[in-house]
C-alpha cells in the first residue's frame, strides 16, 4: 500500500507507532462498548451505575481522533475533493498537492501548539473534571497531546518529502504519491488485495491471445 512517507528508518518508526496506537485504540473502543453495555443493563435491570463511563467515553473520542489523524495521513485516507484536480496540468496538480500537504502540516503543528497550551494551563490551575471521578484534566489531555504530537511528526516528515520531490522536479512522483487515491488504490486499501495495473493487465491479455493462437 502506498504511503506519504519516504523510505527510511524515521518512516518505519512513525509507521510502527501509528499502527500500534490505532490497534490499541480499537481494542479500547471495544472494551468501552462492553463497559457501556454493562452500564446500560445495570441501570435498567439492577439499579446500579458504573460511575464515570460517560466521562471516560468523552476522553476516548478525543484521544482516538488525535491518534487516528496520523494513521489516516500515512495511509492516504483523508478525504480529498478532486473533481477538478484531474483537469489541471501535471505541474499545477503538483503545486496543489504540495499546497495541500503544507496546509495540513501547518494545521497539525497548530493543533499541537494549542494542545500544549491547554495541558500546561490545566497543570498550572490544577484543573479537575466536575464529575464524580474528579479526574485531573492533565491526564487525559496529555494522552490526547501525544496523539497530536504523532500527527505533527508524520505531517512534517511527509511535507518535507513532498517539498523535496517538488524542488527536484519529480512532479509525476509527487502527484502519484500525494494525489488523491485512485479507485484501484481505494479497493486495495480496503481489501488488502493488490489490483493489477493497466500495463500488467494488457501484458496478461496479450499473452493469453498469443497462447490461443
Amino acid at each position: 500500500m502506498k504511503t506519504l512517507l519516504p523510505p527510511g528508518p524515521a518512516s518505519r518508526v512513525l509507521g510502527t507507532i501509528a499502527d500500534a496506537s490505532v490497534i490499541a485504540c480499537g481494542w479500547w473502543l471495544i472494551a468501552l462498548s462492553a463497559i457501556t453495555c454493562v452500564e446500560m443493563l445495570g441501570r435498567k435491570l439492577f439499579g446500579f451505575s458504573l460511575q464515570g463511563v460517560d466521562e471516560i467515553g468523552s476522553y476516548t473520542y478525543g484521544i482516538v481522533g488525535a491518534f487516528g489523524f496520523s494513521y489516516t495521513l500515512i495511509t492516504r485516507s483523508h478525504t480529498r475533493v478532486d473533481f477538478l484536480l484531474s483537469r489541471f496540468s501535471p505541474r499545477l496538480q503538483a503545486v496543489l498537492n504540495l499546497t495541500a500537504m503544507l496546509s495540513l502540516t501547518a494545521l497539525a503543528v497548530l493543533c499541537l501548539w494549542r494542545g500544549l497550551n491547554v495541558v500546561l494551563e490545566s497543570v498550572d490551575m490544577k484543573s479537575t473534571a466536575a464529575t464524580p471521578l474528579a479526574t485531573p484534566m492533565w491526564i487525559p489531555q496529555t494522552i490526547w497531546l501525544v496523539g497530536y504530537a504523532l500527527f505533527a511528526a508524520v505531517a512534517l516528515l511527509a511535507a518535507w518529502h513532498a517539498l523535496k520531490l517538488f524542488v527536484t522536479g519529480r512532479q509525476a512522483q509527487l502527484n502519484d504519491q500525494f494525489g488523491p487515491q485512485t479507485l484501484d488504490e481505494e479497493i486495495e486499501a480496503e481489501t488488502e488485495v493488490r489490483m493489477p495495473s493497466q500495463e500488467a493487465t494488457g501484458t496478461t491479455a496479450t499473452a493469453m491471445e498469443g497462447a490461443r493462437a
